[in-house]
């Protein structure tokens, strides 16, 4: 039984992310700030373990870290909270790492969307930084740079984009994140010391379609 960690276990992506994880062969921990007053629907599985932590913590990083074989991290965006996971990581020879970044960090948004990303996201440079910690740290990572996210259920549709390419497609499911994610949980050799952009297909505009 696969023993997989989730840092920000009540995250919207998370909430499509963990029932898809225990149709696999996985003992979960989840963990989040008072993660067992919000997840109190799951507390009693036998093959969940809910934490309450905080990523600023190392004490409860280490005990959360500890024995795991691949974390989740349902947000990198912040400098020394990734440096707190990697270090406790590599302290405790905890190598797989799956983190969620933003699009536009390595200036690959291009063309009519790339000019209305860049005005909502203003001023990126700390997402940048923190998302080099995570490429930076010596760990098997993989950084999912997203497109806009939305729900729909029943989508689970998406597309990688490698680094160094022109991200055109502006929107996805976390339907279809969680799908991803799943994915590389279940054979973790799947994007492996990438960074990589995800969206759904055919979703080329100047802007996503629900804004």
């Amino acid at each position: 039984m696969k023993r997989i960690l989730i840092l920000g276990a009540t995250s919207n992506i998370s909430h499509y992310l963990i029932p898809k994880l225990l149709h696999q062969d996985v003992f979960l921990t989840l963990f989040a700030r008072h993660g067992r007053q919000r997840l109190t629907e799951l507390v009693s599985n036998s093959k969940v373990h809910v934490m309450n932590g905080d990523w600023n913590n190392i004490t409860d990083l280490q005990h959360a870290i500890k024995n795991q074989e691949l974390v989740f991290m349902a947000t990198s965006q912040f400098i020394q909270a990734n440096k707190n996971v990697v270090t406790v990581m590599k302290a405790n020879h905890v190598n797989r790492l799956i983190t969620i970044s933003e699009l536009g960090i390595e200036n690959e948004v291009t063309g009519a969307f790339g000019e209305w990303n860049k005005k909502m996201m203003g001023n990126n440079r700390n997402l940048v930084q923190a998302a080099d910690v995570i490429k930076n740290s010596g760990l098997n990572y993989t950084l999912m740079r997203l497109a806009w996210l939305y729900d729909q259920d029943g989508n689970e549709k998406y597309e990688t984009i490698p680094a160094g390419q022109a991200f055109l497609d502006t929107q996805l499911t976390r339907q279809a994140a969680a799908q991803f994610i799943a994915e590389i949980v279940s054979d973790p050799e799947k994007a492996s010391y990438q960074s990589v952009g995800v969206a759904e297909p055919n979703t080329k505009w100047a802007k996503p379609l629900f804004y």
